[in-house]
C-alpha cells in the first residue's frame, strides 16, 4: 500500500471507461477495477443502435471491447476484480479488492446498476435474444411485433407506454391491481394499445432452435394453472438496483440505494469522491448519458486534485506547480 494513486475508478461500463480515458489523458494514471462483469450491462446486450458514431449499429460486447482498448492505449491500468469495501473517512482513501488494500487521493464510483430480473434459467438463456430489461434500448427491434412487459410499477408502465410506439403490448402482473403511481397507472390503463393480464407470472420463457424467444408460459398466481402465450419479446420491468452495497456507511445514498451527487456535478458529499453513470442516475440509464457523466467525473476529479496541489503549495509557501488545464480546455476531445 506504499503507492498512493491519484485516481482509482470503480467500474468499467461506459461511465467508468470514459472517466478512465479522460484521467489517463490527463496523466493521472488511473487504476480501474472493472468488477465481475467488465464492460457492464452492455456486455449482455446484442445490437446497440443508439450510441453515436455507429450508423450501422454495433454489438454491445464489441463496443465495450473498443472502450477497453482505448483506455489501455492511454495508459489506464485495469484490474479485472471487484472492490469489496472502501474507507472514505480519511484521505488518502482506501479500497479493498481480493483482501488487498489500494490507496488514492480521489475515487470515482462508477459501479452502475443492475436490472432486477425474474431469476429464471430461460430468462438468462434468451437475454438479448428476445428478453430485455430496457425498452428504450431495444424497443425499436420489435416494430409490428408482440411483446409483454412484466411488472406493475412505474418502471413497467413507462416501458409499456414507450413500447406502444412500436409493438403490440401486453402487461403481465402478478397481482390484480397496479403498484404504479396513480398518474402512471391511469395513463397505461387508458392506452388502447396496452392490454393487461392480471394475477399471472412468467414461469418460463420459450424459444426455438435458432436461439430466440418465441413465447412464455404464464402461471396463474391464484389457481396455479399454466398457459402458453406466443410472443416475440419479453421486457422485464421490475426495477433496477444500484450496485452500492459495499458503500453502505461510506457515502450518503438515497432511499433506493443510488449515490447522491450535487446537482449539475459528479461531486458526492465527500470531497475527493465522485460518482458517474447509473450508480447515481435513476432516470436516464443510457450508455451515452453514462459516458457523459464519466467525462464530468474525470474533469471534476482533475480540477479537484489541482486545487489540492495548489492549496498545499500555498500552505508551505512553495511556488505552486503549473496548473494542468482540464482536458476540454486543452482541446483534446
Amino acid at each position: 500500500m506504499s503507492v498512493i494513486r491519484d485516481v482509482i475508478i470503480l467500474g468499467s461500463g461506459p461511465a467508468g471507461y470514459t472517466a478512465a480515458l479522460y484521467t489517463a489523458r490527463a496523466n493521472l494514471h488511473p487504476l480501474v477495477f472493472t468488477g465481475l462483469q467488465p464492460g457492464g450491462q452492455l456486455t449482455i446486450t446484442t445490437d446497440v443502435e443508439n450510441y453515436p458514431g455507429f450508423p450501422e449499429g454495433i454489438q454491445g460486447p464489441e463496443l465495450m471491447d473498443l472502450f477497453r482498448a482505448q483506455v489501455t492505449r492511454f495508459g489506464a491500468e485495469l484490474v479485472d476484480a471487484q472492490v469489496e469495501a472502501v474507507d472514505f473517512a480519511k484521505r488518502p482513501f482506501t479500497v479493498w479488492s481480493d483482501g488487498k488494500p489500494y490507496q488514492a487521493r480521489c475515487v470515482i464510483v462508477a459501479t452502475g446498476a443492475s436490472a432486477l430480473l425474474l431469476g429464471l434459467p430461460s430468462e438468462q438463456k434468451y437475454m438479448g435474444f428476445g428478453v430485455s430489461a430496457c425498452a428504450t434500448c431495444d424497443g425499436f427491434f420489435y416494430k409490428g411485433k408482440r411483446v409483454i412487459v412484466v411488472g406493475g410499477g412505474d418502471t413497467a408502465m413507462e416501458e409499456a407506454i414507450y413500447l406502444t410506439r412500436f409493438a403490440d403490448v401486453t402487461v403481465v402482473h402478478r397481482r390484480d391491481a397496479l403498484r404504479a403511481s396513480k398518474i402512471m397507472a391511469e395513463r397505461a390503463l387508458a392506452n388502447p394499445r396496452i392490454r393487461f393480464i392480471w394475477n399471472s407470472e412468467v414461469a418460463e420463457v420459450l424459444g426455438n432452435d435458432t436461439g430466440k424467444a418465441t413465447g412464455v408460459k404464464l402461471r396463474d398466481t391464484k389457481t396455479g394453472a399454466v398457459t402458453e402465450m406466443p410472443i416475440d419479446g419479453v421486457f422485464v420491468a421490475i426495477g433496477h438496483k444500484p450496485n452500492t452495497e459495499f458503500l453502505a456507511g461510506q457515502l450518503p445514498l438515497d432511499p433506493k440505494g443510488y449515490v447522491i451527487v450535487k446537482p449539475g456535478t459528479s461531486n458526492t458529499s465527500i470531497e475527493g469522491v465522485f460518482a458517474a453513470g447509473d450508480v447515481h442516475d435513476a432516470v436516464y440509464r443510457q450508455a451515452v448519458t453514462a459516458a457523459g457523466s464519466g467525462c464530468m467525473a474525470a474533469i471534476d476529479a482533475e480540477r479537484w486534485l489541482e486545487a489540492q496541489a495548489h492549496d498545499a503549495a500555498q500552505h508551505t509557501n512553495a511556488a505552486p506547480a503549473k496548473t494542468r488545464q482540464p482536458a476540454e480546455a486543452r482541446g483534446t476531445r
